[in-house]
């Protein structure tokens, strides 16, 4: 590829645009980074058990247990123990934590509607594609 250098030039960018936008919005809710991305996979998912969340997640139990704990005593998320397997623990949103995750998925659905709205509509039929394709190399 001729233009790897403008390539790897834009993704950072992207990257720190898109970082800085999300901070931005987290900010505003009080919580932090991680919680929030914790509420988004449980609220996108439905209710997960500790070992699927932390895959989701990419971190070990261990650290999300900690995580866990903090969203449990801020009264966002809370455990069940699994009814198929009573070795394993549920976690789901709170009607609190379901809010923050409907707040924060609009501002998703408006910053995915701004993107698509930057490009053509060919580009932005073929983009989610695109992206699945990239996503499978991490």
């Amino acid at each position: 590829m001729d233009n790897i250098e403008e390539l790897t030039r834009l993704l950072i960018e992207f990257y720190e645009r898109f970082s800085s936008w999300e901070q931005g919005v987290v900010r505003e809710t009080g919580l932090t980074l991680p919680r929030m991305h914790t509420l988004e996979i449980i609220g996108a998912s439905g209710e997960l058990r500790m070992k699927e969340l932390a895959e989701k997640m990419g971190v070990t139990t261990g650290s999300l247990t900690v995580l866990v704990d903090r969203l449990v005593r801020a009264g966002l998320v809370e455990r069940r123990p699994d009814e198929k397997d009573r070795r394993s623990i549920r976690v789901g949103l709170t009607p609190e934590g379901q809010k923050h995750f409907e707040g924060h998925h609009k501002l998703h659905l408006q910053l995915s509607q701004d993107i698509a709205g930057a490009l053509s509509p060919e580009e932005a039929e073929r983009f989610p594609d695109m992206l699945k394709k990239i996503m499978v190399q991490f």
